[in-house]
């Protein structure tokens, strides 16, 4: 069977890895226009790299969880499983999951802004760093920002049309174009979320819970 999966915030939240919607989370503490926007780099530059290297140190110290486990497993299966996050976290690598399609970019790699040069991130940067390749003082998380383009839409959005399956995980389903490939499914529909998102009656099924005890035992059932 081909499955594309498609993976949110709620999928990390049980590694300690907060939402946008976390009530006393980072996000809470900062203006995301001003730091998660291309304007709000050009604006302040420091700033920006200081939020994501707050990010950048929680997602290294935080680790897989039951649920990233079990995806790994089941791209060891028998079924052809494109796995798709929107998250920044490299945990689905971690986890044991090959070939990760991460749309809002990767908070352990770098972008040069000026040559779109792109490279493993240390683990703290600075306005200062220098691109390896053109050496301009311009380096920035390689993530994608509000107003910008998420990364391979024409990869997602094949993979979403032709799998017999689609599952969402953890998604809010409140932003796009990633709240809207549920639209583009040819198949099944899947939600998979600790309580219904905006889209959830868009799905033919839904699974509410934990990601850490509903995902675990829908690979199981899938596997079998």
């Amino acid at each position: 069977m081909r499955i594309a999966i498609l993976t949110g915030a709620g999928i990390s939240a049980e590694s300690g890895l907060g939402t946008f919607r976390d009530k006393d989370g980072l996000w809470t503490r900062y203006d995301l226009e001003e730091v998660a926007t291309p304007e709000g780099f050009a604006r302040n530059p420091a700033l920006v790299h200081e939020f994501y290297n707050q990010r950048r140190a929680d997602c290294i110290a935080a680790a897989p969880n039951a649920a990233h486990n079990a995806l790994a497993l089941l791209q060891n299966s028998t079924h052809d499983l494109a796995l798709i996050t929107q998250n920044v976290d490299d945990l689905h690598e971690r986890a044991g999951s090959k070939g990760v399609i991460h749309m809002h970019g990767a908070l352990r790699r770098a972008l040069c802004a000026a040559c779109d040069h792109r490279w493993d991130a240390p683990v703290a940067m600075d306005p200062s760093d220098e691109c390896p390749s053109c050496s301009a003082s311009a380096t920035r998380p390689d993530v994608v920002w509000f107003g910008e383009i998420p990364y391979q839409m024409e990869a997602i959005q094949e993979a979403v049309a032709r799998a017999d399956l689609f599952v969402a995980i953890g998604t809010s389903a409140e932003v796009y174009p990633a709240a809207g490939l549920v639209e583009t499914a040819q198949g099944d529909t899947l939600e998979i979320n600790l309580a219904p998102s905006a889209r959830a009656n868009a799905f033919n099924a839904r699974r509410f819970g934990p990601a850490t005890e509903v995902v675990p035992a829908w690979v199981d059932e899938i596997i079998k």
